[in-house]
C-alpha cells in the first residue's frame, strides 16, 4: 500500500463537495433531492460573457499566457477596482488564477512560514483552515456571535494578536453567514491593526456584488491598508461563471511577484479563453450582475420568510452571499424514531434521508450547531425544499 504524505493526511475533505457527491448519489439511484449545499448560482453564464469565449476561440487565443494572466485583463481588472472601489492598482499588482480560490492558497503559500499564526473569524468558509495547514500556518480562530451578525468586534481582533500574528483572513460578504461588514466596522479592525504593522491582511471579497445594502465597502480602502492587504475577487458569483475558473489576486507588487513564482511552478496562468471570456464580464454591461442581485435578495428574502416558521430554528437575516445559516442547537437530543439527532451533523444527515433536502454541517465552518442552506436555486425550489425540512423537524420530539 502506497503511502500518503502527512501533509494530505491533516487536511480534512471539503464538506460542500462530499454532500454534493452525496446528493448526486442519491439522484443516480431515483431519489428526489433537492440540493441546498453547493455555492454555486444557479443561473447561466450570460450570452456576452459566452461570445466574448467563442471568439476568442475563433481568433485562436488558445496558447499559454502570461503566468499572471493577460496584460489585457489585468488592466481590466484594474480599471474594475478604481471606478468601483476607489483603489488605484498597476498591473504588476494583479493575478489572474485558476479561480479565487487559487489565490487565495496562493497568497498564504506566499507569506505565511511555519509557525506564524492566521487569525480566521469562525464562523469561516471551509477551506481557509485546511489552506492554512498547507502553509503550515497555526490557525487563531475567534469565535464571533449571531448576536452581533458574527461579525468580528475590534476588541476580539486586538486579543487575537500576537508576536506571531502574520494574517488576517477577512471575508464579507461572508459564506456562510452572509454577514456583510460596514465602512464604519472596517474602520474599527483597520485602527486597531495600524497598532499592528505585522499583520497583513487577506481580504476573500468574492461575493462582493451579491448584498442587499447597497453595496459592499473594502478594508483596503482604509487609510493604511491597501499597502497590507492582499485582496482576492473573481467572476465566479457575480457572473455566474463557477466552472470558468477566473479569480484575481490584488497586492502589493513584492507579493504578486512572489505570488506568480508560485503559480509558475504548478499551474502556469489559467485558461486563455476563460480570461477572455472575464474581460468581456467587466467590459460589458453590468445589468445581468443586478438583475442576479435581485433575484438572490428575492430568495433571501422568501428563504427567511418560510424558514422561521421551521421549530427548533434560530436564524440571523444575511445581507450578502447566499446562504442561510440557522442555529439548530434546540433540535440536539430530539429524536423521530431510531433517529436520534445528537449533533448538526445528525441533524443534516436526518434532512438528507428523511426531507430528501441537502444542506451543510455548520461544524465544517467551524460552528457547531448550525447549518448551511445555498439559496442559490429556484424559488420553487426553496419553497417545496423548506415544506420538507419543516415536516421532518415537526416529527422529532
Amino acid at each position: 500500500m502506497i503511502e500518503i504524505s502527512q501533509r494530505v493526511q491533516n487536511l480534512a475533505a471539503s464538506a460542500t463537495l462530499a454532500m454534493l457527491q452525496k446528493t448526486n448519489e442519491l439522484r443516480a439511484a431515483g431519489v428526489d433531492v433537492i440540493g441546498m449545499s453547493a455555492g454555486e448560482p444557479d443561473f447561466n453564464t450570460p450570452d456576452h460573457i459566452k461570445a466574448a469565449a467563442c471568439r476568442a476561440i475563433e481568433e485562436n487565443y488558445s496558447r499559454y499566457t502570461a503566468v499572471a494572466g493577460y496584460e489585457s485583463l489585468r488592466r481590466t481588472v484594474c480599471d474594475k477596482l478604481r471606478t468601483e472601489n476607489g483603489l488605484d492598482y498597476e498591473p504588476a499588482q494583479i493575478v489572474v488564477g485558476n479561480g479565487a480560490k487559487q489565490e487565495l492558497a496562493n497568497a498564504l503559500l506566499a507569506t505565511v512560514n511555519p509557525g506564524d499564526e492566521v487569525i480566521i473569524p469562525v464562523p469561516a468558509w471551509v477551506s481557509y483552515v485546511e489552506m492554512v495547514k498547507l502553509a503550515e500556518g497555526k490557525c487563531v480562530l475567534v469565535e464571533t456571535s449571531a448576536d452581533n451578525n458574527f461579525k468580528m468586534t475590534p476588541e476580539q481582533l486586538e486579543a487575537a494578536i500576537t508576536p506571531r500574528s502574520r494574517v488576517l483572513m477577512l471575508n464579507s460578504p461572508c459564506n456562510p453567514t452572509g454577514s456583510v461588514y460596514s465602512a464604519d466596522e472596517l474602520e474599527g479592525l483597520a485602527a486597531v491593526l495600524r497598532r499592528h504593522p505585522q499583520v497583513l491582511i487577506l481580504s476573500d471579497e468574492i461575493y462582493e456584488h451579491i448584498n442587499f445594502v447597497g453595496g459592499v465597502s473594502s478594508i483596503a480602502s482604509c487609510e493604511g491598508m491597501q499597502p497590507r492587504t492582499m485582496l482576492i475577487n473573481g467572476v465566479s458569483k457575480a457572473y455566474a461563471m463557477t466552472g470558468w475558473r477566473i479569480g484575481y489576486l490584488a497586492a502589493p507588487a513584492s507579493v504578486a511577484k512572489a505570488v506568480t513564482k508560485l503559480q509558475g511552478q504548478y499551474t502556469s496562468g489559467a485558461s486563455s479563453i476563460a480570461q477572455k471570456a472575464a474581460e468581456a464580464a467587466y467590459t460589458g454591461s453590468q445589468e445581468c450582475v443586478e438583475d442576479m442581485r435581485k433575484a438572490f435578495e428575492r430568495r433571501r428574502d422568501l428563504i427567511c420568510g418560510l424558514a422561521a416558521q421551521v421549530p427548533g430554528w434560530k436564524i440571523n437575516r444575511p445581507d450578502g452571499a447566499f446562504y442561510l445559516f440557522p442555529d439548530v442547537t434546540a433540535l440536539i437530543g430530539k429524536r423521530a424514531g431510531d433517529k436520534e439527532i445528537k449533533s448538526s451533523a445528525d441533524y443534516v444527515m436526518y434532512l438528507l434521508e428523511e426531507a430528501h433536502v441537502a444542506c451543510v454541517d455548520g461544524a465544517a465552518f467551524c460552528a457547531d450547531g448550525f447549518i448551511r442552506l445555498s439559496y442559490a436555486t429556484s424559488d420553487d425550489n426553496i419553497r417545496e425544499a423548506l415544506r420538507r425540512i419543516r415536516e421532518a423537524t415537526e416529527r422529532l420530539s
